[in-house]
């Protein structure tokens, strides 16, 4: 092959082999399950060894030296790409934002914790145009401490530094978020298949900001928040803060803290649209091999400094864009405003009148000043009434503004990491905070044995106990880290009340095992878990296998006041695959529902296919139910679910919505009851193939080992405690 792809010969290589031209079999089938978001982060996609542990590097960092040369980054400009007011600051806290700023609470993905802003799409996103500059510049840091700091904290810490160059004092900073190593499948971003297609694609009715498609946070496709010059480019600012309010609150952030971070990112810095914006060249994802990652090439002028074009909005909003102080209030308050056009021909707000020298002054060359600017979101800040009551609140108290801004940027910077035990370094604020999820250390010396005696001596069933336990723990979000049967918050508002944990059994099952606790002085969260092993221990025997299931103490009991109730809304489950339940119909198949709930857990195909096998024989269906529970044997950990789903002496019929009859072949007699989530481990190939190697006659044993493996790692996959150890 030439360097022209001249495809007039034959060529020994598959063309598009590895590329997205090669057809896939969703192409071909596209109601087919894809497994993809299951089989992500493979090792092989890892350059480490298999040994290597980020947290021990981090034990190897120096931090102040790391620092010292970040402080030195942002006034240190380079020839091929020069700062605004020769300050770094502005590219680098929007860098940090627009990778943090992804987070949403609904699923917990999205944000700044894995590093993802260095991979398609979010490395070629419309709004993160420039931001491949600001990765390229910490490289040398990067490469100078090597293993020491992962692209993922080196990308967050940058913002917070120049935060603190400029003037503000921060709350503080943790590291330890390791990276990934290729683009993340399991997030979904939008059904558009155009970069900022109009947002009626993704609401109900775009005039209700709350219709907005769950579980997305941004407003258009390729956007972090809102569009700067109005919902779909229409400027009016009380129809901006509606769907502001909405996207902030599906970040997790209050109306104060959504001003504080709205006012504190404007107040340095500046937005770039001294162009066109449509003789920018393609993004980093579709810009030629020559370009080494590189996108949006501007050939305008020198197409840096002043001719920058990115959002196409032009201007700063401050007289002093490189110090922390009060200006943006002091601008949006002290002036009237009107809509202009950007040299880029983006809407933008400027102020009617304004004296010379409260003007910023161009980037290049102090001797000249320009407009400042407001978006369409800023000026929601200013006309919509609960905005405006904190904005002059902020603005009547500057040190209030910059605590509470502190404040947010901490949490927008690091709610995506999960509870406090997963912070190091030596800047870890000592305040211990709500979103934190913290969680008080529980006992670990006591008699784990006798503890099981007592609670398999309460005549607890073995779906009681299994179901509890799992209940507890299937809230468990990889994405985030939260949730979890850790401070057993099963028992608290608002879990105790969710439909899913049937609320009426579950009460049941805690009033017996809470004086067990207490006798014991031991944490309820341990219990818990405890009595789903006991039941585990009791169905393997009864199937003829005496084993042990492994079990770590030390999980604690969170409290209601330890515990924000309304942040863990979008914990509750919609479905669970593993118990066989729907809280009602939806367009999402339930199979699908299954992969998106065993990804967030944070299993692979087969621990899902063995945790399903195993959860149907023993019983644990949502209520009871027996959809799926092919065995005459209830409550023995059995390969029959995966024996009896291979056998041809059955045939599969169709009966109401996504349930079906399994009948004898022979005799038309129904056998047993399914759903969709049964029997896709039977029509999916990969799934069947795993099914198969558990249906043999020579893996029963195998079948239980594998079980109680993949359900120690629900059972601990929230103790950040014993990664720590």
């Amino acid at each position: 092959m030439d360097n022209h792809h001249n495809t007039n010969g034959k060529c020994p290589v598959m063309h598009g082999g590895n590329t997205s031209n090669n057809t896939s079999e969703k192409d071909w089938w596209p109601n087919s399950l894809n497994l993809d978001i299951l089989h992500q982060h493979d090792t092989k996609t890892n350059p480490f060894d298999e040994d290597f542990d980020y947290r021990e590097e981090l034990k190897t960092l120096d931090v102040e030296a790391l620092k010292k040369d970040m402080h030195a980054l942002m006034t240190d400009s380079q020839e091929w790409w020069p700062a605004d007011w020769g300050h770094y600051g502005g590219l680098m806290i929007r860098m940090s934002w627009h990778a943090a700023g992804t987070y949403r609470t609904s699923d917990g993905r999205g944000g700044g914790n894995t590093g993802n802003q260095r991979f398609a799409p979010l490395n070629s996103w419309p709004d993160n145009v420039s931001l491949d500059k600001a990765r390229r510049l910490l490289w040398p840091i990067k490469k100078k401490y090597g293993n020491k700091i992962s692209w993922a904290d080196l990308i967050i810490l940058a913002g917070t530094i120049a935060y603190e160059n400029m003037g503000l004092k921060t709350l503080g900073f943790s590291f330890g978020r390791p990276d990934v190593w290729h683009p993340e499948k399991d997030v979904y971003w939008g059904a558009e298949k155009e970069w900022l297609a109009p947002s009626d694609e993704r609401y109900g009715d775009v005039e209700d900001a709350s219709t907005m498609e769950n579980p997305l946070a941004a407003v258009q496709m390729g956007l972090i928040y809102v569009n700067p010059e109005g919902v779909n480019g229409k400027p009016d600012p009380l129809k901006t803060a509606a769907h502001v309010r909405e996207t902030f609150a599906r970040m997790a952030m209050n109306d104060e803290e959504t001003v504080a971070l709205t006012a504190g990112g404007h107040t340095v810095g500046k937005s770039h649209g001294n162009g066109d914006a449509t003789q920018l060249g393609p993004e980093p994802e579709a810009a030629g091999i020559e370009a080494q990652g590189f996108g949006w090439s501007n050939t305008q002028n020198t197409g840096k400094g002043r001719f920058t074009v990115s959002s196409g909005i032009e201007g700063a909003w401050t007289s002093e864009p490189t110090k922390w102080d009060n200006g943006f209030f002091e601008m949006l308050f002290n002036h009237e405003w009107e809509l202009k056009k950007s040299p880029a021909g983006a809407w933008q707000w400027e102020p009617v009148n304004i004296k010379e020298e409260d003007k910023p002054v161009d980037v290049e060359d102090p001797s000249i000043r320009h407009n400042p600017m407001m978006t369409d979101a800023d000026m929601a800040m200013k006309m919509d009434p609960i905005y405006r009551e904190i904005s002059l609140k902020f603005m009547n108290d500057p040190a209030y503004f910059s605590e509470t801004f502190a404040r947010a940027w901490f949490k927008l910077t690091h709610r995506d990491m999960g509870p406090k035990a997963r912070y190091f370094g030596p800047d870890i604020p000592q305040e211990d905070l709500i979103w934190q999820d913290v969680i008080p250390q529980g006992a670990t010396d006591y008699d784990v044995d006798a503890v099981k005696a007592k609670i398999a001596a309460t005549g607890l069933s073995i779906a009681e106990m299994v179901s509890t336990a799992w209940d507890s723990a299937r809230t468990f979000r990889g994405s985030d880290m939260r949730g979890g049967a850790n401070g057993a918050r099963i028992r608290l508002a608002p879990q105790k009340d969710w439909a899913g944990n049937e609320p009426e059994r579950l009460q049941k099952v805690l009033g017996i095992l809470t004086p067990i606790a207490t006798e014991f002085g031991i944490s309820i969260a341990d219990v818990i878990v405890l009595a789903g092993n006991v039941g585990v221990e009791q169905a393997a025997k009864a199937a003829g296998f005496d084993v042990s299931v492994p079990f770590s103490p030390g999980r604690g009991d969170a409290t209601d006041e330890m515990t924000d109730a309304e942040s863990f809304a979008p914990l509750e489950p919609l479905a669970d695959g593993f118990r066989n339940w729907l809280k009602e119909q939806y367009i999402v198949s339930p199979e699908e529902m299954m992969l998106d709930q065993a990804q967030l857990l944070g299993l692979t195909a087969p621990e899902m296919t063995v945790l399903i096998g195993g959860m149907r024989v023993m019983g644990t269906n949502h209520n009871g139910t027996k959809h799926g529970v092919f065995t005459d044997q209830e409550g023995a950990l059995t390969t029959d679910f995966f024996v009896n789903l291979t056998d041809m002496a059955y045939t599969w019929n169709p009966t109401a919505q996504d349930t079906y009859e399994i009948r004898d072949r022979k005799t038309g007699a129904v056998i047993w009851t399914a759903t969709r989530t049964d029997l896709v481990f039977g029509s999916n190939s990969v799934l069947r193939s795993y099914v198969e190697v558990y249906a043999q006659d020579d893996n029963k044993e195998k079948f239980v080992r594998d079980f109680i493996k993949a359900w120690t790692k629900v059972m601990n996959a929230d103790r950040f405690d014993l990664a720590s150890a």
